[in-house]
């Protein structure tokens, strides 16, 4: 396994001929839920065909205030983990790599990114496409791994390939949760142990929901949010039913919905998300 840490070096990496690669971009301190999207690259670039995973902590995803300086960096454990899932690259660049100080070019998608996060996070989605669009650049994959757990970011990778013409097939990875429903995330041992007690209610209200004969987008919000504020610990970002194409809140509940939530819980802040009929 092969670990690269400034844009020199990977410049200098000749790519293997013939060769499939597929990159899992992250932030580190992998959990299952990576690993599950290491083995689905694995899949998709078959036997022959290299992984490689990227770790960069992106400065300019984090809103101002928020928890940049504090996001895990376990550098060594997240190494030997892509060791034993048989990751073939890890470009590990520091921020001075990846952006100049005086940088005043971003790639910004400007329909996606509006609502849900991107309404609370003004400028993360800014700071995600200018990343991913740094990384398809310098690794050159021909396919990458996101996961339905942010299905926004999802959807504004597929809008953003599909707009400048990156020859990068996206590939979606099913949310791996926790045995009680909780979608795993590294932000999940910021939870203290009564906030991550109470956490699977998200789960829960998504679940009721999509099993529930409700055909009004309002009424089923409403219910999810009284389901959720049932926990005392937990405050609600947003709740919102919207249309899996363009991310746009629906009046009625149709098979394309997507009911998607963010919730805090102390400083913490948690996204899911269900699809509905």
């Amino acid at each position: 396994m092969k670990i690269i840490s400034t844009v020199a070096e990977l410049r200098a990496q000749p790519r293997p001929k013939g060769k499939r690669r597929v990159l899992v971009p992250t932030m580190g301190a992998l959990h299952a839920g990576h690993l599950a999207l290491i083995r689905l690259a694995r899949k998709n670039a078959g036997a022959q065909g290299e992984v490689a995973l990227s770790i960069f902590v992106n400065p300019l995803q984090f809103e101002p205030g928020a928890d940049f300086s504090r996001y895990p960096r376990p550098a060594l454990a997240d190494e030997e983990l892509c060791r034993k899932e048989g990751v073939d690259l890890i470009f590990r660049p520091a921020p001075g790599e990846m952006y100049f100080e005086n940088r005043s070019t971003f790639v910004e998608e400007t329909a996606l990114s509006e609502p849900l996060c991107g309404a609370s996070r003004p400028g993360h989605f800014r700071g995600v496409c200018t990343v991913v669009t740094k990384l398809f650049h310098l690794l050159t994959p021909d396919a990458a791994v996101f996961g339905e757990k942010d299905f926004q970011q999802l959807a504004i990778m597929r809008r953003m390939v599909r707009d400048l013409d990156f020859p990068v097939e996206i590939v979606a990875g099913p949310t791996v949760r926790e045995p009680d429903g909780l979608a795993l995330s590294s932000r999940n041992q910021y939870l203290s142990a009564e906030e991550r007690a109470q956490a699977p209610i998200i789960r829960q209200a998504l679940l009721e929901a999509a099993q529930s004969d409700e055909t009004s987008a309002r009424k089923m919000a409403a219910a999810v949010r009284e389901k959720i504020e049932s926990a005392s610990l937990a405050r609600i970002d947003y709740v919102e039913i919207v249309g899996t194409d363009d991310l746009r809140s629906r009046l009625t509940i149709e098979p394309d919905s997507l009911l998607a939530v963010a919730i805090f819980f102390g400083q913490t802040r948690l996204i899911d998300n269900i699809l509905l009929r």
